[in-house]
């Protein structure tokens, strides 16, 4: 029988590290984050990173693996992850990933055969070099003339995506939205996908109500020690809760400016995590409310345990 493999997604902020560590208590689960920064160490509070008292005593992985200014694949993340299911079944645990990126999901669970042939540093180098002269933006502009579906996926802000999918262009002569519907429906798992929604309302007060704890919490300092360490053209901290006080700290605008931001990018990334899991992939949704929680988990939980018989 395949491995099974229980996965927690949804928009930021929705409760997914809360019921994933109610999953792993009631199924006998260890957790393992889906989050593409909470790997990286020293970066807790933009990334919401689950602090040890939230874990519960439950068993985190990939967790605070990664310095800040090393890279991060999805092809990475698929190894690792698959990797990990495999030794948490084998003790007779059940794994539970949750939140995450639509596509590092999705590429784990339905195993994406990613390109192993050799990248060209040559386009790299220079599709790098353009971005700096001409900006990303004319590059995504690019991007849409060229693979205008795979330029729907991806933020116009997103560098590496952006350079990665013309990169794609330039050295096979395939788009990459056709690479990806190559890709097979058939998971080496059996993957098991819940899905938390919120009204929208309710959902982006709960956003930016999260943003002002964060502040409250050190995340400038946090940032800026990243800042002063040299991180600043590092991948990691082109992430939200981060790339956006980069300019506060060049003196290019105010602190209410670059939190007013994060909570917009935040918004706006929770609509696009929401968009693609409803349209890539089988997700079993609960909607859910800030005053319902308990009640809702334990539907979840037992609607959980009739799926595992």
């Amino acid at each position: 029988m395949k491995p099974l493999v229980i996965s927690v997604v949804g928009p930021t902020a929705v409760g997914k590290s809360k019921l994933g560590v109610e999953i792993a208590k009631r199924f006998e689960g260890e957790v393992i984050s889906g989050d593409s920064m909470q790997i990286y160490k020293s970066m807790d509070i933009g990334t919401a990173k689950v602090t040890e008292q939230e874990m519960q005593g439950i068993p985190h992985h990939l967790v605070d693996i990664k310095e800040p200014d090393e890279s991060f694949s999805v092809a990475e993340f698929q190894n690792k992850v698959q990797s990990l299911i495999r030794t948490i079944g084998s003790r007779g645990k059940v794994p539970v990933i949750v939140g995450g990126t639509g596509l590092y999901i999705q590429a784990t669970l339905y195993n994406f055969n990613f390109s192993e042939e050799k990248r060209d540093e040559q386009v790299i180098k220079r599709l790098e070099k353009e971005a700096s002269e001409y900006g990303i933006e004319a590059l995504y502009q690019r991007l849409q003339s060229v693979d205008p579906e795979q330029a729907e996926k991806v933020h116009p802000n997103n560098e590496r995506r952006v350079l990665r999918a013309l990169e794609v262009f330039e050295t096979t002569g395939k788009v990459m939205s056709d690479y990806q519907k190559q890709q097979s429906n058939e998971s080496p798992f059996r993957p098991v996908i819940i899905g938390l929604e919120m009204e929208r309302e309710e959902l982006y007060n709960r956003i930016n109500r999260r943003v002002d704890q964060m502040v409250e919490q050190g995340l400038i300092a946090e940032v800026k020690r990243l800042y002063d360490k040299g991180y600043e053209h590092t991948q990691a901290m082109k992430a939200i809760g981060y790339k956006e006080f980069l300019p506060y700290f060049n003196g290019e605008y105010s602190l209410d400016r670059a939190v007013e931001l994060l909570k917009r990018n935040s918004r706006r990334y929770a609509k696009r995590q929401y968009t693609y899991f409803r349209n890539k992939m089988n997700v079993r949704w609960y909607s859910i409310s800030e005053q319902g929680y308990e009640e809702k988990f334990e539907t979840i939980l037992n609607d959980l345990a009739g799926m595992m018989k």
